[in-house]
């Protein structure tokens, strides 16, 4: 998968990453993944049904995964929920 069609959940408002996705779509592209982590997890869900709803009616889910990731922080090992919500249309 190219880089281009993974879509970085990070502390933008949400609809800055529904009109990359929408954007994405429009540029003939089949599948993108929405990728989050932590707190931006829910916002990633948020994403993916504002895009399918309002937008992209013909999206569907492809797949969605989750995942604890260890990251070294300053204060050691900490674990941090991810999600990888793959869009396809």
């Amino acid at each position: 998968m190219a880089e281009e069609n993974i879509i970085f959940v990070g502390k933008k408002p949400t609809m800055n990453y529904v009109l990359a996705v929408v954007t994405q779509f429009n540029s003939n592209v089949d599948r993108i993944v929405i990728k989050a982590r932590g707190k931006a997890i829910s916002k990633a869900v948020d994403i993916a049904e504002i895009t399918r709803h309002k937008f992209i009616h013909e999206a569907k889910y492809d797949s969605i995964k989750v995942a604890t990731e260890t990251l070294q922080g300053e204060r050691g090992e900490s674990n941090v929920s991810s999600i990888e919500i793959t869009l396809t249309r």
